[in-house]
């Protein structure tokens, strides 16, 4: 008995490093995939009106989002998000910190298919308010859906007022999407993992205490090739 407990104990303490490697695998495939879903959008001219994402001071992808993930336990979305460095957000982009979306109202509309959401976040109040706890959207922070096209000329006075701006892109449909009703938070425990220990999100984006790990580099890449000028927006 003492020998089958001894050699389970040792399998145990062998499987260890095999689960946290998976959960490596985990966040390093969403930061692959963010990278890969905001490439696709971004290199197509009349998804993101450039004017809008010049003005952006940080921007969230959630790549792949089924709507099954938040109907079975009140899962959630996850994704990243990052921001402009710099005192006035005039730097290059920032290392990513790793984001979660609780389900809202729109968690039943999308069907069965997979959905990517991106946000735009357009002040330093809706980006600190984000890392810094768990933010109801249209209640803490003002959002709307964002508009599409070349510019932003055509937008409303409402779309111009938000401080998160919010697309979707399934089946291939890119389109601006409410996602009133929803919250989004950092993910501390995926960003620990990623990362190898603990950082607050605020730390990892404005304060660069990590490097951009290789999964995030794409991310960073391009927005830092799509978005590298800062044209600050009179509500920042």
């Amino acid at each position: 008995m003492k020998r089958w407990i001894a050699g389970f104990m040792a399998f145990a303490m062998c499987a260890l490093p095999i689960l946290a490697a998976d959960e490596d695998t985990k966040e390093t495939d969403r930061l692959l995939n963010a990278g890969t879903v905001l490439k696709e959008i971004l290199n197509i001219p009349d998804d993101i009106p450039q004017d809008l994402l010049d003005k952006a001071e940080c921007v969230i992808v959630y790549p792949s989002v089924l709507k099954a993930a938040f109907i079975v336990g009140g899962s959630y979305g996850r994704g990243a998000m990052t921001c402009r460095t710099g005192e006035n957000f005039n730097g290059p982009w920032s290392a990513p910190s790793m984001m979660a979306l609780e389900a809202g109202s729109f968690g039943f509309q999308i069907g069965g298919q997979a959905t990517d959401f991106v946000l735009l976040v357009m002040n330093d109040r809706g980006a600190h308010s984000i890392l810094q706890s768990k933010v109801k959207l249209g209640a803490d922070a003002a959002v709307a859906a964002g508009p599409k096209g070349r510019n932003a000329q055509a937008a409303t006075d409402v779309t111009l007022r938000a401080e998160i701006l919010s697309y979707s892109r399934s089946r291939g449909l890119f389109a601006g999407v409410s996602l009133e009703g929803s919250t989004v938070r950092a993910d501390n425990d995926a960003n620990e993992r990623l990362y190898g220990r603990k950082v607050s999100a605020e730390d990892i984006i404005f304060k660069g205490a990590v490097n951009i790990p290789t999964s995030g580099q794409r991310l960073v890449y391009t927005l830092n090739k799509h978005a590298r000028k800062h044209v600050p927006s009179k509500e920042s």
